[in-house]
């Protein structure tokens, strides 16, 4: 099967607005009529209020636990390192993936306080990581090509990544996980995705390429130069969106725009992080825009590019902390805000049962 064969099976899954108009429309009623009978102000829970109906739309349900959430951090290196565009070595990559797998990471300081559980996949890491035992090997291969010279992914690796990704989302769902927080570690990525951004969106590079890890001018101007001549490379030779994952993106990325195509087919809501998983949903968008609605942004970060995903998806992003790490730590953040706001939902009284005078 061919990866634009495999992406026709896995849309096919994803419902039809039309095919589920009805049951959106009894479940936001259920939804809002409890809402309304909490002991407060109707609607005074603001974007709180929101968010409960987004879940359980996602969910399909109008009454729904406290979830359990998941964090997968999808890790991979890229072979455009090697033209000088990233602040840091490659051997970071590595490096944080053993950080994350010891624990002494930033996701992993958030995941532990939110309750969450930690997965790490090696998507791509340019290095055996097989002894350690707390990250998943699915590694694809050893970091992805140099997309100045050649695409960067082969379209059985697209697949085999994407897969990845998808099967992840379905397993969730069926182990009764309540949500999916997406994160991303890899030297080079926001290279990968500022060009994967600017080709989906059509926009010059500038419009969507921040600096990075702490580029400094000369290396800006450099990542720059970089993606605007990759994309006159590729562009003559691509007909499709998944082509563009293929030219420009990485092993990570394409897992998480799978896990969104599989959260999509399955009900799983999933909340993005940064630039990076935020291309991934573009990917996942302009392939089947219906998995929009299974999308939370949890933050807008540092990264130009990110804001222009979001405001191009209309996605409105629960926090604004100028956050700019990834390894999905926005993510995690906003969801301690979602969590708080499914607890009021099921655990405030209603006026008739905790006997308070409605409105006059």
């Amino acid at each position: 099967m061919t990866i634009f064969e495999q992406i026709d099976l896995w849309t096919s899954r994803i419902p039809l607005e039309e095919e589920t108009a009805s049951e959106r429309k009894s479940i936001s009623m259920e939804i809002l009529c409890r809402l309304n009978s909490l002991t407060k102000p109707q609607g005074s829970l603001g974007r709180l209020e929101e968010m409960i109906l987004w879940y359980g739309l996602v969910c399909r349900r109008s009454l729904f636990p406290d979830p359990a959430g998941v964090v997968a951090v999808f890790a991979s290196d890229h072979g455009i390192a090697s033209s000088g565009v990233s602040a840091f070595p490659q051997v970071v990559t590595v490096e944080m993936v053993k950080n994350f797998a010891s624990g002494g990471a930033a996701v992993n300081v958030l995941a532990r306080q939110a309750g969450l559980e930690l997965m790490v996949f090696d998507m791509g890491v340019n290095a055996d990581l097989s002894f350690l035992h707390a990250v998943v090997n699915a590694k694809v291969a050893y970091g992805t090509k140099n997309f100045l010279t050649e695409r960067a992914i082969a379209p059985a690796e697209m697949a085999q990544a994407m897969k990845t990704g998808f099967g992840l989302s379905v397993k969730l769902k069926s182990q009764g996980k309540g949500f999916l927080v997406l994160g991303e570690m890899g030297i080079g990525n926001t290279t990968s995705a500022s060009a994967l951004i600017a080709a989906l969106l059509d926009l010059p590079p500038a419009l969507v390429t921040g600096r990075g890890t702490g580029l400094d001018d000369q290396g800006y101007r450099k990542k720059l130069a970089v993606i605007e001549q990759a994309l006159s490379i590729h562009m003559p030779t691509i007909s499709f969106p998944v082509e563009w994952g293929m030219a420009v993106g990485g092993f990570e990325i394409a897992a998480m725009a799978g896990a969104i195509l599989g959260a999509a087919t399955v009900g799983l809501p999933v909340i993005l992080d940064g630039v990076i998983t935020s291309a991934a949903a573009l990917l996942a968008w302009r392939i089947c825009p219906r998995v929009k609605h299974c999308l939370l942004a949890g933050h807008v970060g540092h990264e130009i590019g990110h804001r222009a995903v979001l405001e191009h998806m209309g996605l409105d992003p629960v926090l604004d902390l100028d956050l700019r790490l990834g390894e999905g730590t926005g993510g995690v953040l906003a969801s301690q805000i979602l969590k708080s706001s499914i607890s009021l939902y099921g655990q405030m009284a209603t006026f008739e049962e905790a006997s308070v005078s409605g409105k006059i």
